[in-house]
């Protein structure tokens, strides 16, 4: 198999396949995939075939969080030269002709496209596979300090990073993560790279509470209610995407605090403690994806500022179907792993 491809068909139908040899536009180069990260989004295209509004209609290669090495340059001569170790900023922004959003804040352009998205028809084809075709403009260079793997979590980094940034600052302030996956282990360690006095996560499972105090974050069980309560967290970052964990956050925000709605709750009607929302006068900040901040991200990651200790719980090399379905079974596991990487072979 010369280009192995991670490919979902549908619910349940993950195929590693050969893709065959990429064609570059003039504007794009092809980059040797060293990692890959799995996200929730991969694994709801894997279980469920879809991912929230984003329905699988097609087959799609999965994957936006990525790190590599150029192997041949844009055409165009536009972006990085052969030889460079890069990760890749997904997002394309574009407008839908008739909903204003604000141009300084490209996640909100509302008809954007994301690598591995189905939103739209034809898809967006993702970039797990050995070798892809990706636009220069997504490219950056990585600063020597900064390795392949760690690398990879660039784009989930910069998310976690986007979500504490909502609040304007947490330096001094004490900050409470609820859902300690790995999106939340990443605004933790963001939070505490940019000065929280004090942070504290809750997760169900005892081995991501252990990965955060081996940052030297506090853990509470997540079932914990009456501990939870007593934070008093002057900021709260909601990663779980869940009702019980936006209740959670509520309850452990401070009066007059802040809470950010990082996870994606599921479309409709959500139910939530908005009274105790109002009477405590919480600002409630929503928070998706992130805009211009992915370089910053690299070197925060480069320098150490983000603490990626624990984060990359499993490696696994991907050749044949049976690889990647084990990989994602294992993701899918929140008991026993946090990140998971795919590794397509182009480390150096």
């Amino acid at each position: 198999m010369t280009n192995p491809g991670v490919i979902a068909y549908s619910a349940g139908d993950l195929r590693v396949e050969d893709i065959g040899t990429p064609t570059p536009r003039r504007d794009e180069a092809i980059v040797d995939i060293a990692y890959g990260g799995v996200c929730g989004s991969d694994l709801h295209y894997w279980r469920h075939g879809a991912a929230g509004a984003s329905v699988l209609r097609e087959p799609m290669v999965l994957g936006h969080e990525v790190s590599g090495v150029v192997s041949v340059a844009a055409a165009d001569g536009t972006g990085p030269a052969e030889g460079t170790r890069v990760t890749v900023h997904p997002l394309t922004p574009h407008g839908d002709g008739r909903t204003p959003w604000p141009s300084h804040r490209p996640n909100l352009a509302p008809a954007s496209s994301y690598l591995g998205s189905a939103l739209h028809l034809p898809h967006t084809q993702g970039a797990f596979a050995a070798r892809v075709a990706l636009p220069a403009r997504m490219l950056f260079d990585l600063p020597d300090t900064l390795d392949l793997r760690t690398a990879a979590l660039a784009e989930p980094a910069a998310v976690a990073w986007h979500a504490v940034h909502r609040v304007g600052t947490v330096a001094g302030r004490s900050v409470a993560v609820i859902g300690a996956g790995p999106i939340g282990q990443l605004a933790a360690a963001a939070a505490q790279g940019l000065g929280a006095a004090h942070v504290t996560v809750t997760d169900l499972h005892p081995a991501p509470r252990e990965i955060a105090v081996r940052r030297g974050a506090h853990a509470l069980d997540a079932r914990d209610a009456d501990a939870i309560s007593q934070l008093h967290a002057d900021v709260v970052i909601e990663s779980s995407g869940t009702v019980p964990g936006l209740e959670a956050a509520v309850s452990a925000a401070a009066r007059g605090g802040d809470v950010v709605l990082l996870g994606l709750q599921a479309a409709g009607q959500v139910p939530a403690p908005m009274a105790s929302a109002i009477t405590r006068e919480l600002s409630l900040h929503g928070s998706f994806r992130f805009g211009d901040e992915f370089g910053e991200v690299i070197d925060a990651l480069a320098s150490g500022a983000i603490d990626v200790t624990g984060v990359i719980s499993h490696v696994r090399a991907v050749q044949r179907t049976d690889d990647a379905v084990d990989a994602f079974e294992i993701a899918a596991d929140a008991s026993r792993s946090c990140k998971v990487l795919l590794a397509f072979g182009a480390d150096r």
